[in-house]
């Protein structure tokens, strides 16, 4: 059976020492003496269990969002060094509002059950 991060993390200890006590690892050596944290990361590693959350982007394309926010950065710099309090400001504002739309696109990937 396959499991994912997330399913295990929200199983109870005495479930993740059933699942740990099958597995021949020597990541999971000792797991009747782990907690719940580092009986969680062994079981990933001997499951080779990607445990970060992936997200992905949906809507907007990526690449030219990032391409404008390093035109608006080149833009800040210049505006840095020459002083100019409004063309900072705008290129700031323009900045946050590329990354607020990239981070609103980001969508969490499903999880298969």
């Amino acid at each position: 059976m396959t499991h994912t991060y997330e399913e295990l993390k929200h199983k109870p200890l005495t479930e993740l020492r059933e699942i740990a006590a099958g597995i021949e690892h020597e990541a999971v050596q000792g797991y009747t003496q782990l907690n719940k944290d580092h009986l969680l990361v062994a079981l990933c590693k001997a499951l080779a269990i990607d445990m970060k959350a992936h997200k992905e982007v949906k809507g907007i394309d990526k690449a030219a969002v990032k391409a404008r926010i390093t035109e608006w950065k080149a833009k800040r710099d210049q505006a840095l060094a020459g002083r100019d309090r409004k063309a900072l400001k705008v290129a700031l504002d323009q900045i946050h509002h590329l990354k607020r739309s990239m981070r609103k696109a980001m969508v969490k990937e499903p999880v298969a059950k």
